[in-house]
């Protein structure tokens, strides 16, 4: 079993009122690992420090994306917080059309460039957009193809476009590349909320089943808003993972 981690998105509203006391209900869940999108103020080092003062590690990070922010503020935050990956992700009109895909592509292939010689990995996390066809194609699969170097972080809820794609499938495209999924659930209908994992109508463990096992670090629950209490739903979320042996957590 993979150790489960949280992408603090998810607790954004409750970490700008308290971060300390979010960080600390974290640890107390039983999660292993954190991974921001947002230090609220900590330095990247103190942030990490606290984190394993906790009894976590940042298992990755979103904060800064590669391609949103200066490269050397990228290469020095990613190895304060001691990793050696850092994040990217586009927008719907980087994947609107076909030369969209290859500016987008251009893009990462001179991030990937860029960090490798500082020494770090780019891994990318999608949203629904990116497996949109256009003439025939996902821009999702063009870009695995024609980027050869970058790793994935399949957010597996959005790999579903809403009933359109399968998951299982994606996950197992690029089980190779795959160091990090995205667990979240839901109702697979635009506009509603997710729910806590389990509880939607995502085949949680067929997902995690298809991921490579040699490949694969962590699991990481994010629900992006929630009709129900967040915490609560994250909660729940660790709760199912771990009772159901498909992750592994503290308690």
């Amino acid at each position: 079993m993979k150790p489960i981690s949280v992408q603090l998105y998810s607790l954004r509203d409750a970490s700008a009122d308290n971060f300390d006391e979010v960080l600390k209900r974290l640890a107390d869940i039983g999660y292993l690992g954190v991974e921001p999108f947002n230090l609220f103020g900590k330095s990247p080092k103190e942030f990490r420090q606290q984190v394993e003062d906790l009894g976590m590690t940042v298992s990755s990070t979103h904060y800064p994306w590669a391609n949103r922010s200066d490269i050397n503020e990228v290469i020095d935050t990613v190895g304060a917080l001691d990793l050696s990956r850092a994040a990217g992700g586009f927008g719907p009109d980087d994947f609107a059309d076909r030369n969209a895909i290859a500016r987008t592509v251009d893009t990462v292939n001179d991030l990937t460039d860029k960090l490798n010689h500082a020494g770090l990995e780019l891994f990318l996390h999608n949203h629904w957009w990116e497996f949109v066809e256009h003439e025939g194609r996902k821009g999702y699969h063009i870009l695995q193809e024609e980027c050869p170097d970058v790793l994935f972080e399949v957010d597996t809820y959005w790999a579903a476009n809403f009933g359109d794609s399968d998951p299982v499938s994606e996950v197992r495209r690029i089980r190779k590349r795959a160091p990090l999924l995205h667990i979240k659930d839901g109702p697979l209908t635009k506009g509603e909320a997710h729910v806590a994992v389990g509880d939607g109508r995502m085949d949680i463990p067929a997902i995690i089943d298809a991921a490579d096992e040699d490949i694969l670090e962590w699991i990481v629950v994010e629900l992006d808003d929630c009709d129900t209490d967040m915490m609560t739903a994250v909660e729940q979320s660790y709760a199912y993972l771990a009772n159901n042996e498909l992750a592994m957590g503290n308690q």
